[in-house]
């Protein structure tokens, strides 16, 4: 392999499962005439991750999941080395992919008591095997960054919590179940991308700690994730001035954050994988072609994420980069193809014998979930019986944008059931009123903090009356940030975090208000207003 195609192993550009057959033939050439290490896969060009300005709908298809296996089988015909095919699946192939399964996400994991660890194995373990299925060796999952800034619009629900001992525990347990399923793994975002208020999709975020501070707290679930051999560490396009020479120079870009402290303090020796240089962030600060990929490549990262400029990004590490340091990189990227096996057989391709995934496994494992997860935010000192209220005729159940909750709680709760919908005005009020006691079940629309995470003001401010002149007993089926946009939370009677609106969340928390049983789980992050 000549110096020039062992640069192509660098490269790792985005693919797109629904992308025309134009894309999918130009995407084929730059594999056979550069030899490029890999590929990172997303929806289409018009989802989340490519789409924050023009704002695109994002159109859906049954059959994604058969595009992906049949795109990964034509990419690894077509090259001259096997792809290292990765992609972003935190919570399962569903992040990307239609009709997969998906499993909670991180901050609903956080909501787990130490004890039921083995859950985030499970999740681990259980995403490995549906990687693995459709031929994908390489998860750019789980996060590491901690949770501790409720304005974060990027991390937040991504974030298993804001305990740095709790996150590092859980990001090595989720690491280990896809590790002994055979897919290499991936702490990110390098330094720590939770302390932050800016989006780097659009901007570029600054973490204004020093090295004292970081070590104490953002880094140490890095630390951990070292310690226990973690295959690569992705870095985070955010400034770190205090490491930079005052600088605002992203940490992708940074020589200081990447090899003197992640490689040479911290003795990382796995992958160091850029973040997407699409981002914003980063992608806008160079006009000649090639030059983000050079920079990113002579800070220290040994594969370039999303990388948009292929040919001239090869040639510009080609005449500035030194023999040595291209094949430090390049041998370490072959050690992993050659861990995961793609190099001696066919295990780049679709595991054929487990052609089908398993939803049964995933709904099983998400029960087990919702069983351990499930919050009781708030209880009143005195005890509150709903079903009193039921015999007495003077309870209702309101449902907040979905009522499949309140159906579920039906047999058990003879009560009459309002909706609120996106479309539809609150034209009950009038109603309403004659009941004194209610069971709310509000489904957050949006998991990311944005617009208060969607939910309308008008609802949000009918919802805070409520809970200030009525005996209410509220479940929240989202992200439990969202609790703090809520008014006079402070004054429900009873209030339980039910994290996810997966069906088998809402039958156990139908169940849970049923039996008035007990919940194990434990908020993963401080909520302001209680």
């Amino acid at each position: 392999m000549t110096l020039e195609q062992k640069i192509g192993q660098f490269f790792f550009p985005a693919v797109f499962i629904n992308d025309t057959e134009e894309n999918i033939q130009a995407t084929e050439a730059l594999i056979r005439n550069h030899n490029i290490g890999g590929l990172t896969f997303f929806h289409s060009r018009a989802s989340a991750a490519t789409n924050y300005e023009s704002k695109q709908k994002v159109v859906t298809y049954d059959d994604s999941y058969s595009k992906l296996k049949e795109l990964i089988i034509r990419y690894q015909k077509c090259t001259p080395t096997p792809l290292l095919m990765s992609i972003d699946a935190e919570w399962g192939l569903a992040m990307r992919i239609e009709k997969t399964p998906q499993y909670p996400y991180a901050i609903t994991l956080g909501a787990l008591p130490e004890s039921e660890i083995d859950l985030v194995y499970e999740v681990g373990k259980q995403i490995g095997f549906d990687l693995k299925a459709a031929g994908i060796q390489y998860n750019l999952a789980p996060l590491a960054d901690i949770n501790n800034n409720p304005d974060n619009p990027v991390i937040g629900y991504r974030s298993f919590g804001e305990s740095k001992e709790k996150v590092a525990l859980f990001a090595n347990a989720y690491l280990k179940g896809m590790s002994d399923a055979g897919i290499l793994g991936c702490l990110k975002h390098f330094p720590g991308h939770g302390n932050t208020n800016v989006d780097s999709h659009l901007g570029l975020p600054i973490l204004n700690e020093n090295l004292e501070e970081l070590m104490n707290n953002e880094l140490y679930p890095f630390i951990k994730g070292i310690e226990n051999k973690v295959d690569s560490i992705m870095i985070g396009h955010l400034a770190v001035p205090a490491l930079n020479d005052g600088k605002n120079t992203s940490a992708t870009l940074s020589k200081n954050i990447i090899e003197n402290l992640l490689r040479n303090q911290l003795g990382f020796e796995g992958l160091v994988i850029s973040d997407a240089l699409n981002m914003k962030s980063v992608s806008d600060l160079y006009q000649t072609k090639g030059q983000l990929e050079w920079e990113a490549f002579n800070a220290g990262n040994d594969i370039l994420c999303f990388a948009e400029n292929v040919t001239e990004g090869i040639q510009a590490i080609l005449n500035n980069a030194t023999t040595e340091r291209i094949e430090e990189s390049f041998a370490r990227i072959w050690k992993y193809k050659e861990k995961v096996g793609i190099l001696s057989d066919n295990n780049q391709f679709p595991d054929e014998t487990n052609a089908s995934l398993n939803f049964t496994i995933s709904t099983e494992l998400n029960r087990k979930i919702a069983e351990s997860c499930l919050t009781k935010v708030k209880s009143d000192s005195i005890p509150f019986r709903i079903q009193q209220a039921d015999k007495n005729n003077s309870v209702a159940q309101l449902s907040i944008y979905k009522d499949s909750f309140a159906t579920k709680v039906l047999p058990s709760l003879q009560a009459p059931i309002f909706s609120i919908t996106a479309e539809n005005p609150i034209d009950f009020k009038e109603t309403l009123n004659k009941y004194d006691t209610l069971l709310i079940s509000l489904f957050v629309p949006k998991a990311k903090p944005l617009n208060h995470f969607e939910i309308k003001t008008n609802v949000l401010q009918y919802l805070g009356e409520l809970l200030a002149t009525k005996n209410c007993v509220l479940y929240v089926f989202g992200n439990p940030y969202a609790l703090q946009v809520i008014p006079n939370l402070a004054l429900a009677k009873e209030i339980v975090m039910a994290y996810q609106d997966f069906d088998v969340f809402q039958e156990v928390a139908a169940q849970q208000f049923i039996h008035n049983s007990a919940c194990k789980g434990q908020l993963p992050v401080k909520i302001k207003n209680l």
